[in-house]
């Protein structure tokens, strides 16, 4: 994410924004507080590698090493990820799911899931839908994070990549009502033993209209760390990590702390 996307797809005009505009979003609760329920499971579903690490590893670290199990789904492999039009993309994507798989151990992510979805091509289809609904009720997650795909044009300009919308949009749709539905591909439910399953909470991220912020204060270094492996994607690395401090700085002044990360965070229970 960082080398191809120039950093555009995340700000902290939801700060400003939830200061100006005082109300609730039918089913999504505002707080101010530091947000402290911690999922059993979590899955986490991105568009490239470094797509969590750049937005929510800091939540992700804290939440395992309180005993969270965690998962995540890369729906491509970064194979479009370079700045030379000559790049063997097959090696590339080699490259990458090298790097997110040790930033994912450097997290505590139990696994890590490569769909192989075409890079800058990904689409919100029904095979996509499938594949996710499939890993949901293998997995069986209390909580699915996402990026949040309402967001096309944040509200200072800046555009949240095409893949990010549609992985999230994939997500949500994935997560309700497909995984919860047995007349959804019944299939996986007939011949694979997947029953449906209701995942309670949706924490979407890389939002304009942010309503839980996690403290990530003694894990942030850990997610700085695992930013590191993705080496191929990373020109400034400590102007990035710079940049990173100050958003999550910025972050925590909403809770009181020195660092946070920020969600929509909405119930489906």
């Amino acid at each position: 994410m960082p080398r191809r996307e120039a950093y555009t797809a995340v700000t902290h005009a939801q700060h400003d924004f939830n200061r100006r505009y005082d109300y609730e979003l039918p089913g999504v609760e505002m707080s101010e507080e530091a947000h402290t329920d911690r999922p059993g499971r979590v899955l986490v579903i991105v568009a490239h590698p470094d797509d969590a690490d750049f937005g929510v590893a800091g939540t992700i670290a804290r939440w395992v090493r309180a005993g969270t199990v965690a998962r995540m789904v890369c729906c491509t492999s970064g194979d479009a990820g370079a700045d030379d039009a000559a790049t063997d993309p097959l090696e590339l994507a080699r490259t990458r799911e090298a790097e997110q798989r040790t930033a994912a151990a450097v997290i505590g992510y139990e696994s890590v899931d490569f769909l192989h979805r075409p890079d800058g091509a990904l689409e919100n289809d029904l095979a996509l839908r499938e594949q996710l609904v499939r890993i949901i009720r293998q997995f069986r997650p209390d909580a699915v994070v996402a990026m949040d795909p309402t967001i096309v044009i944040h509200e200072e300009g800046f555009i949240q990549h095409v893949d990010h919308r549609n992985a999230g949009m994939a997500a949500v749709d994935a997560v309700y009502p497909a995984a919860r539905n047995a007349m959804a591909f019944p299939h996986l439910a007939l011949d694979e033993g997947l029953e449906p399953c209701n995942v309670d909470v949706l924490y979407l991220y890389f939002t304009d209209r942010a309503n839980a912020w996690v403290d990530i204060t003694d894990t942030i270094e850990v997610k700085l760390r695992a930013l590191r492996e993705h080496a191929s994607q990373l020109r400034k690395p400590d102007e990035l990590e710079h940049m990173l401090r100050e958003w999550a700085r910025k972050d925590g002044e909403r809770i009181g702390t020195q660092a946070a990360e920020s969600f929509r965070r909405i119930s489906l229970r």
